[in-house]
């Protein structure tokens, strides 16, 4: 079997120790991430995957609003553990939050109320093929990258730093950098408690 994609998938890894020396340009970047997510396929073709991109001052802003979100609720004495991982996302290059659009999802529960309960599931789906898909496109071009999940903490005021609509709902934020670490050996579980062929 010949296939370009395995390789990207192998290479497609999750990267904690981020640097700002990035292997392209930042308009190169965030052209390749909004080409990405384009041609990320969605049900109905609905195209309900949102995205902001941050380099530079803004993406060290989201960090802090995580930061300071976090220490208002982890206690003093456990939060040196929290201040570090934090501070190794703010460490690369930008960030991509990634936003569903749910607007376009109640339009759709609208238009086709025979499908209604599952465009969610459907919108929830389209939108983690277009955090994969940018993360293997940035491991492509030595970018790496992790996926990280603190909303919906930070989701009010993550809207209204960067003046977002009502409808984007926060999904998940992509800290992305140089690779300044090895990436440890991937362990897989048994193929047979995951698999099933029949013929």
């Amino acid at each position: 079997m010949t296939s370009t994609l395995i390789p990207l998938l192998r290479q497609r890894r999750s990267q904690y120790v981020l640097g700002r020396d990035l292997a392209l340009p930042q308009d190169e970047v965030d052209a390749l991430i909004r080409e990405t997510i384009r041609l990320t396929p969605s049900a109905f073709n609905s195209q309900s995957s949102r995205a902001v991109i941050l380099f530079g001052d803004a993406h060290l802003k989201l960090w802090s609003i995580v930061k300071e979100t976090l220490r208002a609720i982890v206690p003093a004495a456990n939060f040196a553990s929290t201040d570090t991982k934090i501070d190794s996302f703010a460490a690369g290059a930008g960030t991509v939050l990634f936003f569903e659009d749910q607007d376009v999802v109640a339009k759709l529960q609208h238009d086709y109320a025979a499908y209604a309960e599952n465009f969610p599931i459907w919108s929830e789906q389209s939108g983690g093929m277009a955090q994969l898909a940018v993360w293997t496109a940035l491991a492509e071009v030595g970018i790496g990258a992790s996926l990280q999940h603190y909303n919906p903490l930070i989701d009010a005021e993550v809207a209204a730093t960067w003046g977002l609509p009502a409808s984007w709902k926060l999904r998940a934020q992509m800290p992305f950098g140089s690779n300044e670490a090895p990436f440890g050996e991937k362990t897989f579980m048994d193929d047979a408690e995951r698999f099933h062929t029949f013929r």
